[in-house]
């Protein structure tokens, strides 16, 4: 039963004069080089919110209809549907829970979609800093344990934000999380951007809506059948008024949005609840046979943690695998298999690669996978091994300080530009993000720290692309004036 996507299409088939948008009239008046490349049927389908397809902001009918099914299916009291991707979850749920000088925690490893969020109400972050790998440099899941010292410290805290799965597919242990912000009564948000399978395989994480999360955001096109930007926001409980949902989603998604888009969701949580597990068992099993014979293979190393301080769960379809072993970084091998070898991942760092299997790969993408990382072995077996990452931290491994300025007055600050040297112990204006994965370094209101700034040389240096910064070389930063 797909109630938005069969309305949509039988529209799209409706003979019938338009005057209405879009421009292009249901592919008449479509650039032919378009028609030609993709068809004129998505066009017909690329229509506006006509009598019979609902309205997202009141919907009544087959969007209704279509996000009931969707709440059913993974688990919530309320779904809704977003065009906007994550992003404009993710600020939503953090508009609907936390106001101007109030207090939310978060992970330091936030994306930089909750940054927006900080901007956008005003509220005053207490970051946590997860436990970091230095083997792998990596950063996982905050602890039960941080996130009950910072209430203590700080007993004002409206929300807790928590990131599960990391793009590695690492999840903290949400249960006992969950107990906790249930004893203080406060709403627990968790980005589940990267876990909307979850829900349909018994071998993968518990999702958080089972874990007992208040606010639940998932791109669901990252994981699963629905087109890019097409993602959920789910509820549950009474904690979180969905009203302010529903406001807050009014302020950052478009007032046109996109109906294939939404019928995309309709379908992917379809096919998951009438053939998910069948489709996820199949993916596992493709998973299984490329970590076992890249594990074989000289000179790469595989991502395959057990249950520790912020793991305690991981995802077998996320493959990362460090390549530092063959004296590459991961964003130059990232080009070797990108420009030569015709592999593409989902997340190059400066030591691995991360790469994302779903239902969609097939036995060919695993072999193609796997000869590709034969090959790179067999042409830089002779390099030396990188040297482990060595930039001092300034930071103890929690940290329960509050910023110099909320991201909102830093925002909206005079700022001036200086040098990255003249920077030190500044107050940032800015917020600048090695992309992928889009984790800020340094946001605005933050002071400028040594670590900060070996942390953004050190990412050029390997690589890597800065996001954010005014000035795209990072040879001038802008802070408070």
């Amino acid at each position: 039963m797909t109630p938005l996507f069969s309305r949509l299409l039988a529209l799209a088939h409706d003979n019938h004069a338009a005057f209405y948008a879009p421009g292009h009239k249901g592919s008449q008046g479509v650039f032919p080089g378009l028609a030609q490349a993709w068809g004129t049927a998505v066009f017909r389908a690329d229509l506006p919110e006509l009598p019979g397809l609902d309205n997202l902001f009141a919907p009544e009918g087959v969007i209704l209809e279509a996000q009931t099914l969707a709440a059913e299916t993974f688990g919530a009291d309320q779904t809704w549907f977003l065009v906007n991707g994550s992003t404009c979850g993710i600020i939503a749920a953090i508009l609907a829970t936390v106001g101007e000088g109030e207090k939310i925690l978060l992970p330091r490893n936030v994306h930089q979609s909750a940054i927006s969020g900080l901007i956008l109400s005003g509220a005053m972050p207490v970051f946590v800093n997860p436990p970091y790998d230095p083997q792998w440099d990596l950063s996982y899941g905050l602890t039960p344990e941080s996130i009950e010292q910072a209430l203590q410290i700080h007993p004002d805290i409206k929300t807790v934000f928590v990131l599960s799965p990391t793009y590695q597919g690492v999840c903290p242990d949400l249960k006992a999380i969950t107990a906790i912000t249930q004893r203080h009564n406060i709403p627990l948000i968790v980005d589940e951007a990267h876990g909307s399978h979850f829900k349909f395989h018994p071998n993968f994480p518990p999702p958080a809506l089972e874990l007992g999360a208040d606010l639940v955001i998932q791109s669901t096109h990252k994981t699963l059948g629905a087109m890019t930007q097409a993602s959920m926001l789910h509820r549950q409980g009474a904690r979180v008024d969905p009203q302010k949902i529903n406001r807050a989603l009014q302020l950052v998604e478009s007032t046109s949005p996109s109906y294939l888009l939404l019928a995309s969701l309709d379908a992917a949580r379809a096919q998951m609840a009438t053939q998910g597990e069948t489709l996820w068992s199949e993916t596992l099993t493709l998973a299984q046979r490329a970590r076992q014979t890249l594990t074989s293979i000289p000179g790469l190393k595989i991502f395959d943690p057990q249950p520790q301080a912020g793991i305690e769960y991981f995802d077998p379809t996320r493959l990362t695998i460090d390549v530092s072993g063959l004296g590459l970084t991961g964003y130059a091998a990232d080009e070797i298999l990108t420009e030569t070898l015709g592999v593409i991942a989902e997340l190059p760092l400066g030591r691995s690669l991360t790469f994302i299997l779903t239902f969609g790969n097939t036995n060919q993408d695993i072999q193609r996978l796997i000869d590709a990382f034969q090959t790179l072995s067999e042409n830089n077996q002779a390099q030396q091994p990188l040297n482990k990452p060595n930039i001092s931290t300034d930071q103890p491994e929690t940290c329960y300080g509050l910023p110099q300025l909320s991201p909102r007055q830093a925002f909206f600050a005079t700022s001036r530009a200086v040098s990255l040297e003249a920077s030190l112990n500044q107050i940032c204006a800015e917020l600048i993000c090695p992309y992928p994965p889009g984790i800020p370094a340094i946001m605005p209101g933050e002071k400028i720290t040594v670590a900060t700034l070996a942390s953004l040389r050190q990412t050029l240096q390997l690589g890597g692309v800065i996001t954010g910064a005014s000035d795209p070389s990072l040879k001038t930063i802008r802070v408070i004036d």
